[in-house]
């Protein structure tokens, strides 16, 4: 390994040149400026590129912790759906002390009945709510008109040519 002295005697380690991530081709020292606006262009795109792509692993990493993190919150809810059950037979169990048996187990029915039409009540009044893109569904018919207006604006002179230069 090469190494040079300084004038003091000491051992200074050689300089070691950058290493570049690609290849660079050799550059002329008098550049146009179409080829150095070219150079730019490339490299801000290829810059871009390389964001774009560390995003996206960044992006999918997240992503696959939260797929993870959700397993965990729908077994729980499971559970504790079927824990529901071990609930109202407790409750039915615990009026049966006062109430005959029959009339407990149809009080706690009627109390489940009453939550599940309190839930689904509640859950169609949130769906109601909901309302059709309006902004992107005009947006939408707004572009398929501009397209359909440049398709048939261009097809009159196209057959306006080809009937000229058939003449």
């Amino acid at each position: 390994m090469a190494s040079s002295n300084s004038s003091s005697g000491t051992d200074v380690p050689p300089v070691l040149p950058s290493i570049p991530l690609s290849a660079e081709p050799a550059r002329a020292a008098d550049q146009s400026i179409g080829a150095l606006a070219r150079d730019v262009t490339t490299h801000v795109s290829s810059l871009i590129r390389s964001e774009v792509e560390l995003a996206k692993a960044e992006v999918s990493s997240e992503v696959r912790k939260g797929l993870q993190g959700s397993v965990f919150f729908v077994t729980a809810l499971v559970i504790a759906l079927f824990s529901l059950f071990f609930f109202f037979f407790a409750v039915a169990e615990a009026l049966a002390l006062v109430l005959s048996p029959p009339i407990a187990f149809a009080i706690t029915f009627g109390i489940m009945l009453l939550i599940a039409g309190l839930a689904g009540l509640l859950g169609y009044l949130r769906v109601r709510k909901i309302r059709k893109p309006e902004r992107t569904i005009s947006s939408l018919k707004e572009s398929a008109q501009v397209f359909s207006g440049l398709g048939g604006a261009e097809a009159p002179e196209r057959n306006g040519q080809h009937a000229a230069g058939a003449r």
